[in-house]
């Protein structure tokens, strides 16, 4: 039996282990930034590609996800309301952001690219990946092509940011994550589990979009603002959740033919220079006008996805409130709005000769 290609799930995701642990090393003997991220990352990527038959974790990297969302709740404090009404003016231009990457993305992908309408337009969106493929799938879209497409964007934001902030800021990426888990209080640690099982299964059954980070953010940040937590998670588990972050964006290659690579990844590295420039666009101007410092800027108008912004906001030492916020708006706005656009938009596009 070939061990590209085991023949049941268990061999697989044993497979998969074996080879993101072995990444984490590479990466970690070698001293490159953020091993537990791109090491995982990269030989799952490339086992994927070399046509291995790796599986991801399910519920596991999504229960991963939580860690990220109790550490971006316990950054919520009094401290960080005060300064919203600061926020105001930069947030206040994420829905331009987000209109002006409709207008030149959903063309693109339609009238260059070839995809169908509702594929053209959630392939645009710069929304969660999941929450986009659903939401185009139930449009007619091509679910794979969707999936390999914001797979593209995220793993060319997240593996391109690290240089710009290190190269282009200065900034060192080795900011401390958190404490290890032996210096936290037992009480403490207690609460974030159940603040990320309350908030991950209730946001689940009340239909919150993003569950496994929003709920989880919700309930911690209850819990800081009432003063019950004061710290991020252990450092190790925010480790695991990059461990797994970087597994569940290498796996979504799997399978993938030389059509759909020709196709769906090259349109999406393209499509990822234009909102690159639209990123630096807006990052520009959010500094021109002093609403921000540029490493605050330049990841809070990234289009990558919400938890991979998290880690590198959290490992670069920016204000993690002030990135979020301006993710979650966008995420909020996109999967709110871009159904209803959407009707509008296709139907126009039925209109049209």
């Amino acid at each position: 039996m070939s061990l590209l290609a085991p023949a049941t799930p268990t061999r697989q995701r044993i497979l998969t282990l074996m080879l993101a642990g072995l990444g984490t090393l590479v990466f970690w003997a070698l001293n490159l930034p953020l091993p537990f991220l791109f090491g995982p990352l990269s030989a799952s990527l490339l086992a994927a590609m070399l046509g291995a038959r790796l599986r991801g974790f399910g519920q596991i990297s999504v229960g991963a996800r939580t860690i990220l969302g109790v550490a971006v709740g316990a950054s919520v404090t009094p401290q960080l309301l005060g300064t919203l009404p600061q926020m105001a003016a930069s947030v206040a231009l994420v829905p331009l952001y987000i209109a002006i990457i409709a207008v030149i993305g959903v063309p693109f992908f339609h009238r260059i690219c070839g995809f169908d309408k509702a594929t053209a337009w959630y392939a645009a969106m710069p929304g969660g990946l999941q929450d986009m493929v659903i939401f185009g799938t139930e449009a007619g879209g091509d679910p794979r092509a969707l999936s390999l497409i914001h797979a593209t964007r995220v793993l060319i934001v997240v593996s391109i940011a690290p240089a710009i902030l290190t190269l282009g800021m200065g900034a060192q990426l080795s900011n401390p994550i958190g404490a290890p888990a032996a210096e936290l209080a037992l009480s403490e640690m207690a609460l974030m589990v159940a603040a990320a099982l309350i908030g991950w299964k209730g946001g689940e059954r009340i239909g919150l979009f993003g569950a496994s980070i929003l709920g989880p953010m919700i309930v911690t940040a209850a819990l800081s603002l009432a003063g019950f937590i004061h710290v991020r998670p252990p450092a190790e588990s925010i480790l695991f959740a990059q461990f797994m972050i970087g597994i569940g964006i290498g796996v979504g290659y799997v399978g993938i033919t030389m059509a759909e690579f020709r196709k769906d990844v090259l349109s999406g590295v393209a499509f990822v220079l234009v909102l690159a420039a639209l990123a630096a666009a807006f990052t520009e101007i959010v500094v021109l006008l002093e609403l921000s410092a540029p490493r605050e800027a330049f990841l809070a108008f990234a289009p990558g996805g919400q938890a991979e912004m998290t880690v590198l906001a959290i490992v670069a030492g920016a204000d993690l409130g002030f990135v979020i916020v301006h993710h979650l708006v966008r995420i909020f706005l996109v999967i709110t709005c871009a159904p209803l656009a959407a009707r509008l938009m296709l139907g126009r596009f039925e209109r049209e000769p």
